[in-house]
């Protein structure tokens, strides 16, 4: 089966995910609808405002549909924001934000600080031979892990970079950097 990869577009930066993607051969479009998801054979959640992402879907009625196809095990990459969505507990977060609990993380918004506290920097994992190129904007902080995360990346000892299963997190931006291995990995789990 081709692969098809769909990168919610509700806010934040869809567009240089799809452009990733794109750049390492493979087919992406944005995910506004619930028709959208159709054909679509993984999921990339973007960075943005977690809160704001929450509320978009609900409104645009993607909230079932997405939850749907990560519960039949649909793989999704999930950055910053992503990150947030994802998470099985969210420290920091407004009362009525609700997250898909994807992955068992405990994940606190902004803990790298917020917006003039952003920084980039090279991240040593456990899966590239290279650093990756690291964009970190009002990030979020991994404050627990739970069974079954594999960490891969680390930064001054708390967890930036992690994968359960077909569901992969990074604290970070892979699409703001030229270095497409992160969108990859991603592509050719299995």
């Amino acid at each position: 089966m081709t692969e098809r990869v769909g990168v919610l577009a509700l806010q934040g930066a869809f567009a240089r995910h799809v452009e990733a993607c794109e750049a390492i051969g493979v087919a992406a479009h944005e995910v506004r609808t619930a028709e959208h998801l159709v054909g679509v054979t993984r999921l990339i959640i973007p960075g943005g405002e977690s809160t704001t992402m929450s509320m978009m879907l609900d409104r645009n009625g993607l909230r079932e549909p997405v939850a749907a196809v990560l519960a039949d095990g649909m793989p999704v990459l999930g950055t910053c924001a992503g990150m947030i969505l994802l998470a099985s507990q969210v420290e920091g977060g407004r009362s009525d934000q609700a997250s898909f609990e994807a992955i068992d993380l405990t994940v606190k918004r902004n803990g790298y600080g917020r917006q003039n506290q952003s920084f980039t920097m090279s991240l040593s994992t456990a899966i590239f031979d290279e650093p990756l190129h690291a964009v970190f904007i009002r990030a979020p902080r991994v404050t627990r892990v739970g069974n079954g995360v594999e960490v891969l990346a680390e930064l001054d000892g708390d967890p930036v970079f992690c994968r359960s299963a077909n569901v992969v997190v990074a604290a970070f931006h892979p699409e703001l950097s030229a270095d497409r291995r992160l969108h990859r990995y991603f592509c050719e789990l299995s």
